[in-house]
């Protein structure tokens, strides 16, 4: 475990330092390659302990998916924050996020929906609910930039955006967003009312 993903020792907190620990897990060797057991031994808490906050695996991959989703952690995050233009907003989902010496990982989203393949599962449906969210704010900033097919356009930006994310993860190239980055702005330009 790195300097920076250090859990806390036993005590208060045993709901932190498991999502900590999965966190780190799951990035590391995937959520199916991951047990329970080794969750409880990383965090370190009993299993008894770990149970009594996640009834199931299931439930301790959607925290932790929450947990990302909550933390700005995601490509997502970029289209909720007030301080950045809404066009620069939507071209920030190209800027794969690139941790220190650490191997570039793909959207936790995708990877937690392609390691529970049921539709109907609990963790895919949450993916999914996330990768619509990501579709309806991209379409909010560009209604508010004045496109005339947003939903269409978001679509296709984010469909962008998730096939950058994922081969910056497969190619371990954190800059690869910047050829997706590229297509976007091309069909933004287009899109867009002149000076938007």
């Amino acid at each position: 475990m790195s300097a920076t993903t250090t859990v806390p020792a036993r005590g208060r907190g045993g709901r932190e330092r498991i999502l900590t620990a999965a966190a780190h897990l799951f990035a590391t060797q995937g959520i199916n390659a991951t047990g329970m057991e080794q969750v409880a031994e990383a965090a370190p808490v009993s299993k008894r302990t770990l149970y009594a906050h996640f009834r199931t695996k299931g439930d301790l991959v959607i925290a932790h998916l929450e947990d990302l989703a909550s933390s700005g952690a995601t490509l997502e995050s970029v289209l909720t924050r007030d301080d950045v233009p809404p066009r620069e907003r939507i071209l920030g989902l190209f800027d794969v996020p690139a941790p220190d010496g650490a191997p570039v990982r793909g959207c936790p989203f995708i990877d937690a929906a392609a390691e529970f393949p049921d539709p109907d599962s609990a963790v895919h449906s949450y993916a999914r609910e996330q990768k619509l969210r990501m579709v309806r704010l991209v379409a909010a900033l560009l209604t508010e930039l004045g496109c005339e097919r947003p939903a269409v356009l978001a679509e296709q930006l984010v469909t962008l955006a998730d096939g950058a994310a994922s081969r910056a993860m497969v190619l371990d190239d954190a800059d690869y967003g910047r050829h997706a980055r590229s297509a976007a702005e091309i069909l933004l330009a287009h899109a867009l009312p002149a000076g938007a």
